[in-house]
Formats: structure tokens, sequence, C-alpha cells
């Protein structure tokens, strides 16, 4: 997992960047005359930022869904080999300190969404005042997100050693219990 969040997250961070560089190339779009160029950028940014939105709701969805996955699956191994719940306590943990993270992630992304939104000279008079809060959201935000995705990737890694120390664990028994002969060898 560490490997696919840290391709995902970055992915997703990229766009986000880019939508902000695609932004800052359309310049001031209420003291300048429209032109095609400008239309054109204006498009490429509202769909670049909407690819990145969705981006940054599947890595963090990635994120709470791992965490349910393996804290369940701790769960079920240490039943099963009767081993010390106190993996699965620090393995709930883990969960329960990351899953904020992941949604207040997402929750700045929608902001970032609907200050964009706000400042859209498209959607009617009286939007310049927006501009400069979709800007700050859109640099705060993305700051933000990137901290989130830290938060996860810590919490990832430590999830992973106990993950791993399980497996050792659970190895370390079957071996002792001949389980892992085939059927039908002596």
């Amino acid at each position: 997992m560490p490997r696919i969040l840290l391709t995902l997250a970055s992915l997703s961070l990229i766009l986000l960047l880019a939508a902000a560089t695609i932004g800052f190339a359309m310049g001031d779009l209420y003291a300048q005359p429209r032109t095609s160029q400008t239309q054109t950028l204006m498009r490429w940014h509202f769909l670049t930022g909407l690819v990145a939105a969705l981006a940054v709701v599947l890595v963090e969805s990635v994120i709470v869904t791992y965490f349910i996955g393996t804290s369940r699956w701790c769960k079920e191994v240490i039943e099963t080999y009767r081993l010390d719940s106190a993996a699965v306590q620090a393995s709930n943990r883990l969960k329960r300190r990351t899953f904020p993270w992941a949604l207040a992630g997402m929750l700045a992304v929608i902001g970032i969404i609907a200050l964009g939104g706000a400042s859209d000279p498209a959607t009617g008079p009286n939007t310049k005042a927006w501009a400069d809060w979709h800007l700050g959201g859109a640099l705060g935000g993305t700051a933000f997100i990137a901290w989130t995705y830290f938060a996860a990737w810590n919490n990832v890694l430590t999830n992973q050693r106990i993950i791993n120390q399980l497996v050792a664990e659970v190895a370390s028994i079957r071996r002792e219990r001949a389980l892992d002969h085939p059927v039908g060898a002596s």
C-alpha cells in the first residue's frame, strides 16, 4: 500500500498544481477582454481542476478503505490464531487517527471547487471578489491536502509494520503446527 499511496497522492498533487498553473496562465479575467485563448485556458482549468478533485477524493477514499480492510484483517487473524489483541487495538487507533485527515482532505477539495465556482465570471456579475478567495483557498487547500497525505502516509507505514509483525507471527505458528505442508505429503 505505501507505494500505491505514494503514486496516487503524487498524481493528485500534480493535477492540483497543473490546475493552478493553468489558472495563473489565464491572468486576470476581470481586467482583460476574453479571447479565444483565455476561453480555452478557462475550460482546461475547469477540467483539470475537476479531474484533480476526483483524484483527491479517490486517494482519500483509498486511504479510508485500506484502514477499514486492514483493521478487519488484523481482527480476524488475531481471533483465528489466538494472538495478543494489542495489534488490533493499535490498528484501530491508527484508523481512527487517519479518518479525520482523509475527510478533511475531501472537504478541502470541495471548498476549493466551491470557491472556484463562486469566482467564475460566467456564473454572473459580482464574482470578482471571490477570485482572491479561490486563489488563497486553492493554494492553502493544496498544501493542506498534501499534509493529509503525509499524515496518512505515516499511519500507513506504522500499520504496515503491525501487519508485517502479524504475518511473521502467523508464519511461525504455521511452521510449528506443520500447516504449510501440501495436502497428502508425509
